[in-house]
């Protein structure tokens, strides 16, 4: 299994928050936490999936959106 934790700022995810869940919408995920840290608005979000070649590809399609910073890892 892996983790993917994605991380974006207040006024990228105002943006981009339409784009950003049509790309989550294509992966098998299951949502681990989600934080929007008080101050400054930015986001935290970790994901499950079963497939490295998932996991790769969401991180991948992430990096695309500005203001967007992703990673994944074992879990």
């Amino acid at each position: 299994m892996w983790r993917v934790i994605v991380n974006c700022s207040a006024d990228s995810w105002v943006t981009q928050a339409k784009a950003f869940n049509e790309i989550l919408a294509k992966y098998p995920t299951k949502p681990l936490s989600s934080k929007k840290m008080q101050g400054d608005g930015r986001r935290i979000m970790e994901f499950q999936l079963d497939d490295v070649s998932d996991a790769e590809s969401l991180q991948d399609e992430c990096l695309t959106l500005e203001g967007f910073m992703a990673q994944f890892e074992s879990l």
